[in-house]
């Protein structure tokens, strides 16, 4: 089952970087989103079941999940989510003040100020 996730990770990773590469800001904003997906997921394939007595008293199991790579990966979500809201927001200003969303058309503009 690792193989399968790591697999669809490779993929996420993939689709994340190509969107970023991208001229369009929406694209580029979608995929910084994607890609972090595709970091929570990896960190929750390699933080995978582990072998051995759970750290609890008392109660006897081969195997049991480790909570602090799910910790981690509630905080990331938590913070790629702000991370992606603030992104949206800048991309809509910049569409009300620009008029565009093209990064090379952005580039090219000269400041009014």
């Amino acid at each position: 089952m690792e193989i399968l996730i790591s697999i669809l990770c490779g993929v996420l990773f993939t689709v994340g970087t190509y969107l970023i590469l991208s001229r369009n800001m929406t694209k580029i904003i979608i995929g910084t989103a994607v890609l972090s997906h595709g970091v929570h997921l990896l960190l929750l394939t390699m933080g995978g079941l582990k072998l051995g007595a759970a750290p609890l008293l008392g109660y006897e199991e081969a195997a049991y999940s480790d909570p602090l790579p799910q910790a981690l990966i509630l905080t990331a979500i938590v913070i790629s989510f702000g991370v992606t809201s603030f992104l949206l927001v800048l991309a809509y200003r910049t569409y009300k003040v620009h008029g565009t969303v093209d990064m090379d058309k952005l580039r090219g503009m000269k400041d009014d100020e």
